[in-house]
């Protein structure tokens, strides 16, 4: 293979690429042919394209060559919007007719509101809940003869054990300030009875919506997934808010019942575990905080400076702080970063196993601040509860899991993990979703077919310089589903019906195999020729695709056969579909704190900072469910 050609297949070595279109899609070969490799077609002939419009190559040529290429975006961020929470319309819901004067369940008489059909209804509380949660309250008191928390005229025993379960939620990752109840006090002015009867109600609506609020999110969790990104793709869990009323009014055990909604899987466990842990420590130890990206150069001049030095008497060995005494005590605290203030930070990184160049960045920072605090745990812990909570509670007895902040690759079979693997995920300017799928096909000798992303972003700029560059690097090049030469191609139009793809071969951006999990992201996992980028320690890289650093391996697994069965069918050099004979779910999730398979839970760097994101939804969602407190 030549240089040239070399450079070019490293350059779009990416596998697939991830994008919303802001161009029409292209009408030939759908995405999922794409993806599959382009359809196979028995010796296509070689036509030629339509004639140019008149004057091209002269005048129109021209001005076309002024106009940039276009782009391809990928998905974005949004601005959270939480789920509004509305009254629930107690004002409509019939009351509980109990004869008699004030007592076991009903309303006294003073507060029924005689209809012409002898129906009566409960008095208009100030509840707001969720539209879900409100609805399924209607609906259960609607047709209801008794209460659920409420006995005479005070709380009863229920309220009580469902309010102490409420109030430790955020063992499980949640925030006990939603599900909090005003609780009527037990003292008893007769003259107030009107008062204390619609206090009694008030507190019987909103302990209902509480309870159902905390079901709810512990089951589906407090975050809608895809109100965040176009990179998170989930269907959101239902949960039967009505049925589980009906639960509640016939068991004996409330505290069961509600604890027994709380995920049970080992890494949600091994979460809940570490989280209680971090809580009852507390960071005895000193340390210093800098601002959060901070870059520090010689000659530079930053405030930051003097929680450095600081860092760095706090952190550094005896004899470094020895060697460097008379600059660290003849440091006052100024921001100028002198050549004496560069030798002592050269000095820390080199005994730190950094590299000594005396520009302080987030590796530097780390090393001088002791890593990551409880604070920042907790805060990786709770959204990974929450996020937890998107995925089936018990993800499988085999199964795929993609982690892309650990950058690894997991495969559990029998409930056991059974091997792990590095890979290489999409860069942050090509990020991989976050979602779940099924393994169908493992191809071997894949063709790769170019996306459209890739076409515009990427090759059009070369092409409308070089029109037969495809044609030197072995691509094929389709328009309308008929073979044409690259360089017949007018790159200067639309490219919605023109595909690209790339034959199997040693320089196939695929590399032996692909595994299949079709999606409409065009996401899928593949062997790479790229293999120094498994060395690197930050590994997000690719155009969105997952890059897999034992590929065979990985295709052995989901198959059921051995490494030299894939072996063989690589060595055939045929292009061909191998059907995954089980289902296996994959998980191409995106955590910051999961536990490893002996339950210890691991850190990891929040690669595209939707950890920030995830915040940003957590407050929204307070907001909104305190707007009228």
């Amino acid at each position: 293979m030549n240089i040239f050609k070399s450079t070019a297949i490293v350059a779009l070595m990416s596998g697939c690429a991830i994008a919303t279109m802001d161009v029409r899609p292209a009408s030939a070969i759908t995405l999922m042919d794409f993806i599959r490799g382009g359809q196979k077609r028995a010796a296509p002939e070689q036509v030629q394209p339509r004639q140019p419009m008149p004057g091209f190559g002269t005048m129109l040529q021209q001005e076309q060559r002024a106009v940039a290429p276009p782009k391809i975006s990928g998905p974005r961020y949004y601005t959270y919007k939480a789920e509004p929470l509305r009254r629930v319309a107690t004002d409509r819901l019939v009351d509980p007719v109990v004869t008699g004067s004030v007592g076991s369940y009903g309303l006294p008489p003073m507060l029924r509101v005689p209809l012409a059909n002898a129906r009566r209804f409960l008095p208009e509380v100030d509840v707001s809940a969720q539209a879900g949660v409100a609805k399924a309250i209607e609906s259960f008191y609607g047709g209801r003869q008794d209460f659920l928390w409420i006995a005479g005229s005070g709380v009863n025993s229920r309220a009580k054990a469902a309010l102490a379960v409420l109030k430790e939620a955020a063992k499980v990752g949640l925030d006990p300030a939603d599900y909090a109840v005003t609780v009527p006090t037990d003292a008893f002015d007769g003259g107030d009875m009107i008062a204390r009867e619609k206090n009694l109600v008030r507190f019987e609506i909103a302990m209902s919506a509480a309870v159902l609020t905390y079901v709810q999110d512990t089951v589906r969790g407090r975050i809608d997934p895809n109100r965040i990104s176009g990179y998170h793709d989930f269907k959101r869990k239902t949960v039967d808010l009505a049925g589980f009323l009906e639960q509640l009014a016939m068991t004996s055990d409330v505290a069961a019942l509600i604890e027994e909604q709380n995920p049970k899987s080992p890494q949600f466990l091994a979460l809940k575990q570490e989280l209680e842990r971090l809580r009852a420590q507390t960071d005895a130890a000193p340390r210093v905080e800098i601002a959060p990206g901070t870059l520090l150069k010689p000659g530079d001049s930053n405030p930051e400076l003097a929680n450095i030095v600081a860092g760095i008497r706090l952190k550094a060995s005896e004899t470094l702080k020895a060697e460097h005494a008379v600059v660290l005590a003849g440091y006052q605290g100024a921001p100028e970063y002198t050549p004496e203030l560069v030798s002592l930070v050269e000095a820390f990184q080199k005994e730190s196993g950094l590299k000594p160049d005396g520009i302080v960045g987030q590796a530097s920072i780390r090393a001088l601040t002791g890593g990551e605090t409880a604070a920042t745990k907790i805060d990786k812990l709770e959204i990974a509860m929450e996020q937890a909570r998107w995925l089936p509670d018990g993800l499988g007895d085999r199964y795929v899991f993609i982690n892309q902040p650990a950058f690894m690759a997991y495969y559990t079979e029998g409930g056991t993990e059974q091997f792990s693997m590095r890979v290489v995920v999409g860069s942050k300017a090509n990020q991989t979703y976050f979602f779940q799928d099924k393994i169908e096909t493992v191809e071997v000798n894949p063709y790769w077919g170019v996306p459209q992303s890739i076409i515009v972003n990427e090759m059009l700029p070369k092409l409308r310089n070089d029109p037969g560059y495809l044609d030197r690097m072995g691509y094929q090049v389709e328009i309308g589903g008929r073979t044409v030469s690259s360089s017949a191609v007018n790159w200067y139009g639309s490219t919605a019906s023109v595909s690209v793809r790339q034959p199997p071969s040693s320089d196939n951006a695929l590399g032996e195999l692909k595994i299949l999990f079709p999606n409409s992201h065009a996401i899928y996992m593949h062997d790479t020729p790229s293999k120094s980028f498994f060395k690197r320690d930050q590994r997000a890289l690719s155009h969105g695709c997952v890059r897999l650093s034992e590929p065979r391996r990985m295709a052995a697994a989901v198959l059921g056969v051995s490494m030299e069965e894939v072996a063989s069918e690589i060595a055939s050099g045929r292009n061909k579909a191998l059907p995954v004979p089980r289902t296996i779910p994959v998980y191409v999730s995106y955590f910051t704190a999961w536990p490893n398979k002996d339950g210890k839970v691991e850190y990891f760097n929040d690669v595209y900072d939707r950890d920030m994101y995830m915040n940003r939804a957590f407050e929204a969602t307070r907001k909104a469910r305190h707007a009228e407190g």
